[in-house]
């Protein structure tokens, strides 16, 4: 047997099992359900989205930007900077945020001294993270 008549021989047959093996393999499972990644991406960005406004909506508040300009700091600037936070900036400066959301909610127009605390953690949060960037 020729060299040439050898490769037509085992070429050939090769050929035509690869092409018939490649749509056998191509039908297995995934370790990871596709519609399950793509759900917890989407409610991965949905929580920061609600992070992200939760942020903006304390920093929007009256209070926090009356308190925010008596200790000097640019609550513009720290808006914004919420896009670039990470995932662990945002859900720390978002628990934050919550607190003084919670605490003002209703309309509630006195502050008080836990209030104050509040929204003063939340500035630091966010002007640490600002400022590490």
């Amino acid at each position: 047997m020729t060299m040439r008549l050898f490769q037509q021989v085992l070429v050939l047959p090769l050929a035509a099992l690869m092409a018939v093996a490649t749509p056998a393999f191509a039908d297995q499972r995934h370790a990871v359900d596709p519609s399950a990644l793509a759900d917890a991406v989407s409610q991965h960005a949905a929580r920061q989205d609600a992070d992200r406004a939760a942020i903006r909506e304390a920093l929007a508040r009256p209070e926090v930007q009356s308190t925010a300009a008596t200790l000097g700091v640019d609550v513009a600037r720290m808006s914004a900077s919420v896009d670039t936070m990470s995932a662990a900036e945002l859900a720390r400066a978002a628990n934050a945020a919550r607190q003084v959301n919670d605490s003002l909610v209703g309309g509630a127009s006195s502050v008080t001294i836990s209030t104050t605390t509040l929204i003063i953690a939340l500035l630091v949060v966010i002007l640490l993270i600002v400022a590490i960037k």
